[in-house]
């Protein structure tokens, strides 16, 4: 019998200052900007992405 690893990367919904609600990937490899306004939502820090925004929900 073969387990399944579970993926360690999420998608991430967040919201900006302007009240935009965007989903990112919690493992981003580019600046993730508001689509609204343009503000830093989340930068890449090696792995994991650094978020700057505030957090509503993990996806799974």
């Amino acid at each position: 019998m073969e387990l399944i690893k579970e993926p360690e990367s999420r998608f991430i919904k967040v919201r900006c200052k302007c009240k935009n609600e965007q989903i990112i990937f919690g493992k981003a490899a580019t600046t993730i900007k508001c689509l609204v306004c343009g503000t830093v939502l989340a930068e890449p820090s090696g792995g994991k992405t650094k978020i700057k925004a505030r957090v509503l929900e993990v996806l799974d």
